[in-house]
């Protein structure tokens, strides 16, 4: 990490900027948010810009909901592509396909708010506060849908900035600086970490391990992070990894490595996928270490089963009745119904690109992992229920197998799945 930082050392810009134009770009001025925007367009030096950039960011980050939303809507009109001038560039470029008029096309064809955003992550942390401008961005989009627009660009940009050749996989454990685990329990979303103790019974036991991927210009901040536990069998439900005691009890020759916890941090840099790249990476290095290992698998959340079933439920009366009267105390007759119903939600329903209505399934089985088993009451506490009532998925990576396996699924919507599925399916 300290490489990639000293790549890009804190600029003392004092000692750099003449004192006139300093004084001028950091005065407190009543400049607002668009005016910035514009002399930061304008503007050819890079100092002028370093400075416009930090304004610019100070700005935004006072400003309220609605003012965001006018900002917003500034960039997508005022930083728009001007088609005239696409036209006009491929006018030319149909009449001559070299390489300045190809530049020219290219500029023409990209939104003046990818330069904007470009130079104000210049300012100091500056892609940690576009990610957060982002997070605004994509709850606005909610009640102005047409901002989406904009999000292309970020979307863009960001997945470019966090390609996955700038990103570094770390070990975290209980040596690791406290404000980074601070992060590890503000920011696990899947199952919640109370206390710090918890947390230790998470890093600290051998047979628990845990890696997070950071980016050098946010080098505190994890992006994601993947939490593992190794056990001699797939577990049925979460509570054989978190209740476990392991002061009692650790595998001595463990062959299974079970990925129970990934946690996106930051919602702004949703849909920048490199969680896939950890749970390959992280399967590698522990293979690595223990050769014996012969299975990765999840023990997986479905936080699309409950509001599925209960869509199901308004036209179905055997439906509602099951969810109604369904708890930990469910017989066994009601646990196989619940299994095919699963079954059901996660080969036959689709969304409007043909692809499984569960997000964490379209998650793992992009990743090329195989639906190997669900669980029923997997997760009986109270979020289980709410969530999924308490049904849990086992999604299993064969190393041999992911990229086939991504391939079809990517290619022909195709969902690998186990016999075992399959079977509670045709009950």
């Amino acid at each position: 990490m300290q490489f990639f930082q000293d790549l890009v050392p804190s600029l003392n810009l004092s000692r750099w900027t003449p004192a006139v134009l300093r004084k001028h770009l950091l005065k407190e001025e009543t400049e607002s948010i668009e005016s910035l925007c514009r002399m930061m367009m304008k503007s050819d030096g890079e100092y002028s810009s370093l400075f416009l950039a930090e304004r610019i960011l100070n700005a935004f980050a006072k400003l309220d909901y609605r003012q965001r939303l006018d900002f917003f809507s500034v960039l997508l009109v005022d930083y728009d592509i001007d088609t005239d001038n696409i036209k006009s560039a491929v006018e030319e470029y149909d009449k001559n396909p070299d390489a300045a008029n190809l530049l020219r096309v290219t500029l023409a064809a990209e939104p003046g708010r990818q330069e904007l955003l470009r130079r104000v992550n210049l300012a100091q942390h500056g892609t940690r506060r576009l990610v957060k401008m982002r997070e605004h961005l994509l709850a606005a989009t909610r009640e102005k849908p047409e901002l989406k627009k904009i999000d292309t660009d970020f979307h863009h940009l960001f997945n470019a900035w966090f390609n996955r050749g700038f990103l570094l996989i770390q070990p975290i454990d209980w040596t690791t600086p406290a404000h980074i685990l601070e992060k590890i329990i503000a920011y696990e979303a899947v199952h919640e970490i109370a206390s710090w103790s918890e947390l230790r019974r998470r890093l600290l036991p051998s047979d628990r391990y845990c890696y997070g991927f950071f980016h050098p210009s946010m080098e505190d901040e994890p992006l994601v992070f993947v939490e593992v536990a190794l056990t001699d069998q797939i577990p049925r439900g979460i509570g054989e990894i978190l209740h476990r005691d392991t002061d009692s009890y650790t595998p001595e020759n463990p062959s299974c490595a079970i990925f129970y916890s990934i946690s996106n941090c930051h919602s702004g840099l949703a849909g920048v996928s490199f969680g896939n790249f950890l749970i390959k990476q992280v399967a590698t290095s522990l293979k690595q270490r223990f050769p014996q290992l012969k299975t990765f698998s999840t023990i997986s959340p479905a936080p699309g089963f409950r509001s599925w079933l209960d869509s199901q439920a308004q036209e179905h009366k055997d439906i509602a009745s099951l969810i109604a009267e369904f708890s930990e105390d469910a017989d066994e007759a009601m646990r196989a119904r619940m299994e095919k119903l699963a079954a059901s939600y996660f080969l036959e329903q689709k969304n409007n690109r043909g692809r499984p209505l569960d997000p964490v399934a379209r998650f793992h089985l992009k990743n090329g992992a195989i639906l190997e088993r669900i669980n029923i009451l997997g997760n009986p506490s109270e979020k289980g229920m709410q969530l999924s009532l308490g049904t849990m998925v086992n999604y299993v990576y064969d190393l041999s197998r992911v990229e086939e396996n991504h391939e079809e699924y990517m290619k022909n919507n195709r969902v690998i799945t186990s016999s075992q599925v399959k079977k509670a399916l045709s009950r």
